[in-house]
C-alpha cells in the first residue's frame, strides 16, 4: 500500500473533523466516500480551531472555507483530484479514483509550497523498495496507455511523424494563473515552439474539455496555418507524445506524462512537475533549484506519496498500482466498444451476459447470419460472432470480424448450465483453440517475452493468487480424492465434440484414445482420470463407461476438484485440456498430446502436431501474462463495470458470482430473446 499522509484511524479525535463550506462535498459521494475512508468526519457547521476545514483546491467556492478557517483558527486543507481521475473528464459526472489533500496549499500554485512540492524537495527518495516500486507502476501506466483522462478513440488519426507538440489548456484553469502563468503565456509558447523549432510541424493538442465543448481553450482555427495544425480528435496521448520531437507546455499534467514517456518538455508555467531537472524551463521557481530528481523519485512522490487512490471494486483505499490497472481495464473496454458492434451466433442466454460486456458506451445490436455482416457492414461496426458459428455468416469482406469466446477465469459453475461468464476474449485473427491459423494470443504469447518488469510481477502476483484461492475457470469444487501412492499423472478427460478437440487433436482425438496413449508410455504409473464436468453433467458427449475406463486407469476421479487433483498428482497428461495451463501454472509438468494454445512455446512435452509458428520461449510468468491478463475482458459482478482479471479472482475467491439457479436461467433466456429489442426503451 502506500503511504497516505491524510489517512489513518479516524478515533475521536476532533482534528479529524472536516467542515465544508460548499455544496460539491455534500452532493458528491464518491468525494465523500474517499475521505471518511481516509479518516475524515465531514461535518457542516461553525468550526473550532482544533477542527480542520477543506476547500476545493482555489476554487471561487473557497474562499468560504479560507475565511472561516482564518477567523476559527481552524486548520485549512486543499482537496483536488490525483493525477489519474477516470475514464472520461469530471465534467461528464464521472467521479474520481483519487483525491491529494494538501495541508499547505495545492500542487497547482507556485506562490508557496504544497505538501507535494515539499516531498519532491525535502524527502529523501530514496528507498531502493520505492523507487523500484514506482519503476513498475510507471511501466504499468506507460505500457497500459493509462492517463488523467482515458476517453480516446482508437480510430482518430494521429498526425504523421515528425512533429512539435504544444498542449493547449482551458481558458481560466487555476492551474494556469497560480502557475504565473496567463492567457498571453499560451501565445509566447506557440511563438516559442516557432522559433526553436524551424521548419518542423506544430501540433497544438487541445483539452479534452475543449473538444467536448465544456469550456473554451487558448488556441482556435484562426492559429492553425502553414506548419501549425489543431488536433480536436480524441488520440491516445502516449502514441502522440511517441511521434513528437518535443513537447510544450504551460502548465498541463499531460507534461508530467510527457517526462514519463521520455519527453524533456519545455515549461512556460510553473508546474509541479518543473524545477527539478526533468524539464526546460522558461519561468522556473527559485526555491526548487539545486535539487535534480529522477523520473521514479518524481512518480514516486507525485503518485505514491502524495494522493490518496480508491478502489471502486473493493471500495476501500489502495495502491496507484490497482487505480492503473482500472483504468486500463475501463478504457480498454471503452476504446474497443466506442463504435459499437453487431452480435451474431449468439444463443439466447448468452445475450445479457454479451450487452454488460459490450454493450456499455454503445448498443449492441444483435442479428443473425449474412444480416449480422450486413448490419455491420453498413454501419462502420465490428462484428462479434460466436467463434464455433463463424461459419453461418457468409461473406465478411470489409468488415472487422471478432471471434468471442469464454476467458479462462470464467465463473462459479458452468456454462452448459447457463451460468454468465465474467471474462470473454475476441480475437481478430483466429481464435485461441483453433491452431490451424494464427490467433491474436499467439501473438501476445509472442511478445510476452519483452515483459517489463512492473508487468512480470502483476502476472506472479495473480498466479500466485490463483493458486492459494485454488481458482480454475469453473471453480465447482468437489470432493478430495483418497490417491494411491506411486508416481501420478492426472488425465482430463474432455468435451469429445468440442471446437478444440476438434481442431486441435489429429492421432489422439477421444478420452479412451488418450488414456490408452497415457498407459501404454506409463505402464507403471498410477492413472487419475478426470471426468469432464460438463460430461459428468450429462450435457456434453465424451463419457467413457467405467469400466472400460479401469482398464487403463486405476482411479475414476468423478466429481473431484481439479485443484486437488492436480496438485496431487506429478504429471498430466492431455489432449487440449485447460487443466493442463492450469497444471503448468503450479508448477506440475504437462505431456500434450494435441495442440492447445500453451504447447510448442518450450513449456510442455508436446507428442502431437503443433504449429512451427510458435518459436518464442516465453517462461510461465510471460504465458500467463498474456493468457490471463492481455487476451481476456473481464466483468465485474458488483459493480457492473469492465475490471482487472484480479477483480474477477478475488469475486470468484469470495463466492461472489453472476446469479444462477432455474429462475435465472429462464430469465436469462427470455432477457436475452428482448436483448435486441432494447432500441424500443434505451435512447
Amino acid at each position: 500500500m502506500a503511504h497516505h499522509p491524510d489517512t489513518g484511524a479516524a478515533g475521536a479525535n476532533r482534528s479529524r473533523r472536516l467542515y465544508y463550506f460548499n455544496a460539491g462535498f455534500l452532493t458528491q459521494r464518491r468525494l465523500r466516500r474517499i475521505l471518511s475512508l481516509a479518516g475524515w468526519d465531514l461535518r457542516i457547521g461553525r468550526p473550532g480551531a482544533s477542527d480542520t476545514v477543506a476547500v476545493w483546491g482555489c476554487s471561487p467556492t473557497a474562499h468560504r472555507g479560507e475565511a472561516w478557517a482564518e477567523r476559527t483558527g481552524a486548520q485549512l486543507v486543499r482537496i483536488e483530484d490525483a493525477f489519474l481521475r477516470s475514464l472520461r473528464p469530471g465534467r461528464t459526472g464521472e467521479p474520481p479514483l483519487g483525491l491529494v489533500i494538501d495541508r499547505h496549499g495545492v500542487h497547482f500554485d507556485s506562490s508557496h509550497p504544497s505538501d507535494l512540492e515539499t516531498l519532491l524537495a525535502t524527502h529523501p527518495l530514496d528507498d531502493g523498495a520505492l523507487l523500484a516500486r514506482a519503476r513498475r507502476a510507471m511501466e504499468l501506466m506507460v505500457r497500459g496507455h493509462v492517463s488523467k483522462y482515458n476517453a480516446t478513440d482508437p480510430r482518430a488519426p494521429l498526425p504523421e511523424p515528425p512533429y512539435v507538440l504544444v498542449i493547449d489548456q482551458t481558458r481560466g484553469d487555476a492551474s494556469i494563473s497560480h502557475a504565473g502563468a496567463s492567457a498571453e503565456t499560451f501565445t509566447e509558447m506557440l511563438a516559442a515552439a516557432r522559433i526553436e523549432q524551424p521548419g518542423m510541424r506544430v501540433v497544438i493538442k487541445t483539452h479534452p474539455e475543449t473538444a467536448a465543448g465544456y469550456r473554451a481553450g487558448h488556441f482556435s482555427a484562426d492559429d492553425a496555418g502553414p506548419g501549425v495544425s489543431l488536433l480536436d480528435a480524441a488520440v491516445d496521448p502516449w502514441a502522440l507524445m511517441e511521434g513528437a520531437v518535443a513537447v510544450y507546455t504551460v502548465s498541463s499534467g499531460m507534461g508530467f506524462e510527457a517526462i514519463l514517456a521520455g519527453h524533456r518538455p519545455r515549461v512556460f508555467g510553473q508546474p509541479w512537475y518543473a524545477g527539478w531537472g526533468l524539464t526546460a524551463d522558461e519561468n522556473p521557481v527559485p526555491r526548487r533549484a539545486g535539487r535534480t530528481l529522477t523520473r521514479s523519485q518524481l512518480f514516486a512522490a507525485a503518485m505514491l506519496l502524495y494522493p490518496t487512490w480508491y478502489d471502486p471494486h473493493h471500495d476501500t483505499l489502495c495502491g496507484a498500482e490497482q487505480v492503473i490497472t482500472t483504468l486500463d481495464a475501463r478504457a480498454r473496454a471503452y476504446r474497443e466498444d466506442l463504435h459499437g458492434h453487431v452480435a451474431a451466433g449468439m444463443r439466447l442466454w448468452k445475450r445479457r451476459p454479451l450487452a454488460a460486456f459490450f454493450g456499455q458506451e454503445k448498443r449492441l445490436l444483435f442479428r443473425s447470419g449474412p444480416a449480422a455482416v450486413a448490419k455491420a457492414r453498413a454501419t462502420g461496426r465490428s462484428l462479434l460472432v460466436w467463434a464455433s458459428q463463424e461459419d453461418t455468416l457468409g461473406d465478411t469482406t470489409g468488415v472487422t470480424v471478432l471471434r468471442v469466446e469464454d476467458g479462462f477465469l470464467r465463473s462459479r459453475g458452468l456454462g452448459a448450465e447457463l451460468v454468465p461468464p465474467l471474462s470473454l476474449v475476441t480475437d481478430d485473427l483466429g481464435i485461441y483453440y483453433d491452431p490451424s491459423r494464427e490467433s491474436r494470443l499467439e501473438r501476445l504469447i509472442a511478445a510476452a517475452v519483452k515483459l517489463p518488469e512492473g508487468a512480470r510481477l502483476r502476472a506472479e502476483r495473480l498466479v500466485a493468487g490463483l493458486a492459494l484461492a485454488r481458482l480454475t475457470k469453473y471453480n465447482l469444487g468437489g470432493a478430495a480424492p483418497r490417491l494411491p501412492t506411486g508416481h501420478r499423472i492426472l488425465v482430463p478427460g474432455q468435451v469429445e465434440d468440442d471446437a478444440s478437440i476438434r481442431l486441435g487433436t489429429r492421432d489422439v482425438a477421444t478420452n479412451l484414445a488418450l488414456l490408452q496413449a497415457a498407459r501404454a508410455a506409463n505402464p507403471a504409473a498410477v492413472i487419475v482420470f478426470k471426468p469432464h464436468p460438463d460430461v459428468e453433467a450429462g450435457l456434453r458427449r465424451g463419457a467413457i463407461p467405467r469400466d472400460a475406463a479401469l482398464e487403463f486407469a486405476d482411479v475414476v476421479a468423478d466429481a473431484a476438484d481439479p485443484v486437488d487433483l492436480i496438485e496431487g498428482c506429478d504429471e498430466v497428461w492431455t489432449m487440449t485440456s485447460l487443466m493442463g495451463f492450469e497444471a503448468l501454472l503450479r508448477g506440475k509438468p504437462v505431456t500434450c498430446l494435441g495442440a492447445p494454445f500453451y504447447a510448442g512455446w518450450g513449456l510442455t512435452r508436446d507428442l502431437g502436431w503443433v504449429p512451427e509458428r510458435r518459436q518464442a520461449r516465453p517462461d510461465i510468468t510471460a504465458l500467463a501474462h498474456a493468457v490471463l491478463i492481455d487476451y481476456p475482458r473481464y466483468h465485474d459482478p458488483v459493480t457492473g463495470a469492465p475490471c482487472p482479471p484480479e477483480v474477477v479472482a478475488d469475486r470468484l475467491a469470495a463466492g461472489i458470482a453472476a446469479p444462477t439457479g432455474p429462475v435465472h436461467r429462464l430469465l436469462a433466456k427470455l432477457q436475452g430473446l428482448f436483448a435486441g429489442w432494447s432500441r424500443l426503451w434505451r435512447v
